[in-house]
């Protein structure tokens, strides 16, 4: 308490923590200037004051001073133990510095034994594994400077394919692994040169291919050209996206079909020696001074050569069809791994290892943890190209040859092997970047080069058949000569058709064309034959040849087809007097017996050529109603007066075209069926000409028989009406009557059957009746049983008896009572 009092004593401003002279009001308030002031007069009070203040500090100074020697004897104790310590502290600091050293030197042996040599160990592991990477990069170097000797040898050998596998590598291998590398600056571009160069070699090899290919010699020989090459090529071709070079081919196969007619055309004409090639040059000329014959087996040739060409074509264009059809196949494959991959995604098996970095080396620890992973910094560039799931980085200890670098360590191409139809091995580039519907599209459009083939061998055909049309000579061939023909082309026709899978218009076109042209000479030809046999027709009964009969016997046998030149056996047998048709007699004229033969000409021709069915149907209608019409004019319209010279037209010549008729009639259905078995049900309907021909012809042998009832109507008319009921009996008229229709039976008797006889003699009795009814009337006689009845009676029972006596005409109902009136 004592010292706290005193201490007390001392101003507050000493204990501050922040006392400092320095700062200008504490200095004036621990020493005031007012007490050192020597202003006049005061200096012995001022100097008192200083004295003052001295002893006041030095008062303030004993105290604190007293309190800390008192404070010190109250610590004393501490202080000299600490005193004491201090001996022992630097005891400890020198066994700690004794330690210290005996570390250090511990430490050191540790990292001369120990650490030293593993780390040497791996900064040689490093330097070992960068010199490989220097020296694969350096032969890396080496084999793309091989590049272009390279591509230049294999170009040699046509390994276009190959050529283009390693200029793509090599762009590829300088792009990424030798980027920047100044030596190789302008290698790029020459490579992109390169590949032009290759491109337009590859169309020109193409070229000489197509050429080679199609102009070889036109043996019976199919086989392809040097497949081996050709898939090469198409192979690169598709490789550089040359996907018009079909068009090549195409240009081709026009210019080898032209010169393959012309060559055929010289070595025919060669060997004839009638055609002076010096006097005739034009190869035209020369080809249409061939006789038929000739020309025919010109034609043959050529067609066997264009089939042979066209089954050349389709096997090359299959082979590269099926080497498209390879890609195409390989990119679905392609897209279904790659829709798998991305279904089931493989987890990534990288190496998790803790990187440690060297400062004095600047090197990744992690890059030579093992040889066989991949360096970090290469394992992006390196997954591109090793995509085969096999596939293993270059190591140390077998590092690849300097020709198999870039085609198997630097290669971005995964591929697959495939064998063409040809037995032919081709490796497929992952690098042919062709989309489904670019190879799709090019398969369509060699396909339709095969269609093109056989449309452009139809087109020759067509051009060689007009240039030996132009003077007339298809339309002059006889039906022999035009039915080979037609079936020659037909052959061929449908030959091409097999083999190309289309039917091509133009041949066709052209043979239907010359079949038309055919088909109207012909018929002008027989209508002509026709009308000059009908204008010299006497309409009299001819006698038949034995050959009509077997003609007609052939046709009820179901066999149309006209008999062959006439044998001696044939010439020996006598003519008959009728035609036998199904045990029915005909008597004809020699006109109808040679239409028969015409219409078999024409149904024979339908068989021979199919195409004109519709044609000749049209035709042959056509001459049958001419042959109705003009047969018509001539008999009944007795136009054969002047054309002949008949005398008249009589019963006989009408009975007789009456039968003529009859017939053709018979064999209308029969024709009818022929062609309908040859036609389309679409063009039935143009079997109704038979139908109306038909007509015609009915009507015109009823014109026939009213002809002939006419005849007599007009007999009775004449003579009943001089009719007078007195004797004697039978009266004149009776007998002239009986007389007439004497004559009539004995013209028609032999001519027309029996049923046509009796039925045209009741028709004529019908009309006798009439008359004599009429006369009776105007004479009134009546019957009445009185004596002109009985005339009457009489008269008319010698016409009666007259009329049953004729042959065939004794059952013929005359109901005779109706010539009376009947009585009302």
């Amino acid at each position: 308490d004592k010292s706290r009092t005193d201490l007390e004593q001392v101003p507050k401003i000493f204990m501050k923590p922040d006392f400092a002279l320095e700062d200008s009001l504490t200095f004036n308030a621990v020493l005031p200037w007012s007490h050192f002031s020597t202003a006049g007069g005061k200096g012995n009070r001022d100097a008192a004051s200083s004295k003052l203040l001295q002893e006041k500090l030095s008062h303030y100074l004993d105290i604190v001073e007293v309190n800390i020697a008192h404070q010190i004897s109250l610590r004393s104790e501490a202080f000299f133990h600490a005193m004491t310590s201090q001996h022992e502290l630097q005891d400890y600091l020198r066994k700690t510095s004794q330690a210290v050293k005996l570390l250090r030197e511990k430490i050191s042996k540790i990292d001369k034994v120990m650490c030293e040599g593993s780390l040497r160990v791996l900064r040689l592991s490093l330097t070992r594994n960068n010199c490989i990477k220097a020296y694969n990069k350096l032969k890396l170097m080496a084999t793309v400077h091989q590049t272009q000797p390279t591509v230049q040898l294999l170009l040699s050998t046509s390994e276009f394919v190959g050529a283009l596998d390693l200029i793509a590598t090599t762009q590829e291998v300088l792009q990424q692994e030798l980027q920047g590398i100044h030596s190789f600056r302008h290698l790029g571009s020459q490579l992109c040169e390169l590949e032009k160069l290759i491109d337009k070699m590859m169309i020109a090899e193409f070229s000489t291919y197509a050429r080679n290919d199609l102009n070889r010699p036109l043996e019976d020989d199919c086989q392809i050209l040097e497949e081996e090459r050709l898939v090469s090529l198409v192979f690169g071709l598709l490789k550089q996206r040359k996907l018009n070079f079909y068009e090549i081919y195409g240009d081709e196969m026009i210019i080898t079909a032209k010169n393959i007619i012309k060559q055929c055309v010289v070595n025919t004409v060669s060997q004839i020696e009638e055609i002076d090639t010096e006097v005739v040059v034009k190869l035209a000329d020369q080809m249409r001074m061939m006789n038929f014959p000739q020309w025919f087996d010109l034609l043959k040739n050529i067609f066997s050569k264009f089939t042979i060409f066209l089954k050349r074509i389709k096997a090359t264009l299959n082979t590269i069809r099926s080497v498209v059809f390879l890609v195409l196949d390989k990119n679905q494959k392609t897209r279904d791994l790659e829709d798998t991959l991305q279904k089931n995604p493989a987890k990534d098996s990288t190496v998790d290892t803790e990187v440690a970095y060297l400062t004095h080396e600047g090197m990744f620890i992690s890059d030579a943890f093992s040889e066989g992973d991949l360096p970090p910094v290469a394992a992006d560039t390196t997954s591109q190209r090793n995509t085969s799931p096999n596939s293993e980085p270059c190591s140390s200890d077998s590092v690849s040859e300097p020709e198999c670098t870039t085609d198997s360590s630097s290669s971005k191409e995964q591929t697959s092997s495939s064998v063409t139809p040809g037995g032919v091995e081709m490796m497929i580039s992952d690098d042919m970047k062709l989309t489904d519907l670019e190879l799709v599209r090019l398969a369509n459009n060699i396909q339709e080069l095969l269609y093109n083939a056989s449309d452009i061998c139809h087109d020759r055909s067509v051009k060689f058949l007009m240039a030996r049309a132009k003077d007339g000579f298809l339309e002059k061939l006889n039906s022999n000569e035009f039915v080979a023909l037609s079936r020659l082309m037909e052959g061929f026709i449908l030959d091409t058709e097999q083999i190309c899978g289309r039917k091509s218009m133009s041949l066709r076109g052209a043979l239907q064309s010359q079949a038309n042209r055919f088909v109207n000479r012909f018929h002008e030809e027989r209508k002509t034959k026709l009308s000059l046999l009908l204008d010299n027709e006497r309409w009299k009964q001819a006698e038949v040849p034995a050959e009509f009969q077997d003609l007609v016997d052939s046709v009820s046998d179901g066999r149309i087809s006209l008999p062959e030149k006439k044998t001696a056996a044939t010439e020996e047998r006598k003519p008959a007097e009728f035609l036998i048709v199904e045990g029915q007699k005909y008597a004809t004229v020699g006109t109808v017996l040679l239409l028969i033969r015409i219409i078999l000409e024409y149904c024979q021709c339908v068989d021979n050529i199919p195409s004109i069915t519709t044609d000749m149907l049209t035709r042959l209608s056509d001459l049958l109603k001419y042959f109705n019409s003009r047969s018509c004019q001539l008999v009944l319209g007795a136009g054969a007066l002047q054309v002949v010279g008949l005398k008249t037209i009589t019963t006989k010549n009408l009975a007789l075209s009456s039968r003529c008729l009859q017939l053709i009639v018979h064999y209308i259905p029969i024709i009818r069926a022929h062609f309908e078995a040859r036609l389309q049900p679409k063009q039935f309907s143009m079997l109704r000409h038979f139908d109306h021909i038909t007509k015609d012809y009915h009507d015109h042998i009823a014109e026939i028989s009213a002809k002939l009832v006419a005849i007599m109507d007009s007999l009775f008319d004449k003579l009943l009406s001089k009719y007078e009921v007195k004797a004697p009996v039978p009266s004149a008229c009776f007998r002239n009557i009986c007389k007439q229709m004497a004559k009539m039976h004995e013209a028609i008797y032999d001519l027309l059957p029996e049923e046509q006889t009796q039925m045209l003699f009741l028709r004529i009795n019908a009309s006798y009746k009439l008359h004599l009814k009429r006369q009776l009337a105007h004479l009134n006689v009546v019957n009445d049983g009185g004596p002109l009845n009985g005339l009457v009676t009489s008269d008319v029972a010698f016409y009666t008896g007259n009329l049953q006596a004729l042959k065939g005409l004794n059952n013929l109902d005359l109901n005779m009572a109706e010539i009376w009136e009947q009585k009302r």
